[in-house]
């Protein structure tokens, strides 16, 4: 079992971070989400590694990914800055003590309380998303007296290569300030003559899960020529935030592009712009989310009923499903796993693994060969540590699962699993229909 961050145990169980995957579904019950520390500091460090050549730059974790107050003091400590999509995600990682000046706000649709939240919490950078936006910021900073350094996000018009859910480069999209007609050197224009705005730079994000990386060097040399042309009218943009969506490895063949790699790919493409348009290359922010904690989470199963059709599929049913991986039914993602009780045990039959909510696209993998399941067995699908918990709903008014973080052997919860009685906290029943009165 070569597969990612998983070994096999001598009691023929696969393991993460040196712990048993069956003792853990024992210990915390099923559904449950692990995530192996190790591989999320070793991700990120690879990042801080792979842009080291560049004069200045800044790794942004992806907060939509995953974020609880653990992760965010996890990316603290690793020296990381964060960027955050809502209100609810800025609010967690202030909550965990994350500092304000590492902090990059997000969103194409800020509410006016969302940006006085930002304001006041003095975040490092608001990515503004459209001139609506942009007057809004002036406003609401000049009567809190307070300065807002911002990005504005652009549109390059690139197509990325993935799926049409996550393309976010494109001029069509609901993202950004497109490049064409003079759009995005108009919002320029007018933020460095807003009140209480303070232009930085400008933002890009292309797409996510992109394997095919010959887009990345497409949008350095057009964001950069936009910094040269703004330049010339007496306008600095001093960083450009490049986005994030590196692919990573879901299943077998899957073949994204390294880490590493990555990095001499922006550096060498950067370099070549900054001298073809004669200018410095500006600090450099990159926000990979997925590439950083993806791989590092297995979302553990319990076999229960398993039903072959004669002449078609065998399904075998878990106590999970589109509850807590949408991304199958969204955005047809697909995914790889194994019994983690029987992980020494030979491969010999056919399966769809299916959820318990009750629609038929709860499917989480199509077909995978497994050993002989029965009920009761564990199943360990790989590859779930971003966007899965993020995305987990209460379909059927199921209770989100747990997360634990495993760690040199040992394994401590980073939030806990929902209760029936955490359903309907925030339920209430108007006082007459108790009465009867209609």
């Amino acid at each position: 079992m070569n597969y990612h961050n998983m070994s096999i145990n001598n009691k023929g169980h696969l393991e993460i971070g040196g712990c048993d995957l069956v003792d853990l579904a024992s210990e915390y019950g099923t559904p449950l989400y692990v995530l192996d520390e190790e591989l999320v500091v070793d991700r990120a460090e690879q990042y801080l590694q792979a842009l080291k050549g560049l004069p200045e730059y800044e790794i942004a974790y992806a907060s939509k990914a995953f974020i609880s107050l653990g992760m965010a003091k996890l990316i603290a400590n690793l020296g990381l800055c964060i960027d955050v999509a809502s209100g609810g995600e800025l609010y967690i990682v202030l909550k965990a003590g994350f500092p304000a000046e590492r902090i990059y706000f997000h969103g194409n649709n800020k509410s006016i309380e969302e940006l006085k939240q930002a304001l006041n919490a003095n975040v490092g950078r608001i990515v503004v998303d459209n001139l609506y936006e942009l007057e809004l910021l002036s406003k609401l900073a000049t009567e809190s007296n307070r300065t807002a350094n911002i990005l504005i996000r652009l549109t390059p018009g690139i197509d990325a290569y993935t799926h049409t859910y996550i393309r976010t480069g494109q001029l069509d999209s609901k993202f950004g300030i497109s490049l064409a007609h003079d759009q995005a050197f108009e919002a320029v224009k007018l933020a460095v003559q807003l009140r209480n705005i303070e232009l930085k730079g400008v933002h890009c994000h292309i797409g996510s899960q992109i394997f095919d990386v010959s887009s990345y060097p497409v949008a350095v040399d057009l964001m950069m020529r936009f910094i040269s042309k703004v330049k010339k009218e007496g306008i600095e943009l001093r960083e450009l935030n490049l986005g994030g969506g590196l692919g990573i490895r879901y299943i077998p063949n899957d073949q994204p592009v390294s880490i590493g790699d990555f990095g001499e790919l922006l550096t060498k493409s950067l370099m070549q712009a900054a001298q073809k348009y004669n200018i410095k290359i500006p600090k450099i922010i990159v926000e990979p989310g997925r590439s950083i904690v993806g791989e590092a989470g297995t979302t553990l199963y319990r076999i229960g009923a398993i039903k072959e059709i004669k002449g078609g599929r065998t399904y075998a049913a878990v106590d999970g499903g589109m509850t807590d991986n949408i991304r199958v039914a969204l955005y047809q993602a697909r995914y790889h796993g194994a019994a983690a009780n029987k992980a020494a045990s030979e491969n010999e039959k056919l399966y769809t693994i299916v959820g318990k909510s009750c629609e038929s696209s709860d499917i989480l993998i199509s077909d995978i060969y497994l050993p002989k399941l029965e009920a009761g067995d564990i199943l360990a699908v790989f590859v779930t540590g971003a966007y899965n918990y993020s995305m987990a709903n209460n379909y059927n008014a199921i209770p989100r699962s747990p997360v634990v973080i495993a760690y040199k052997g040992q394994s401590e919860l980073l939030i806990e699993r929902e209760t029936y009685q955490d359903l309907i906290r925030l339920h209430k029943i108007p006082a007459r229909w108790c009465k009867n009165e209609f």
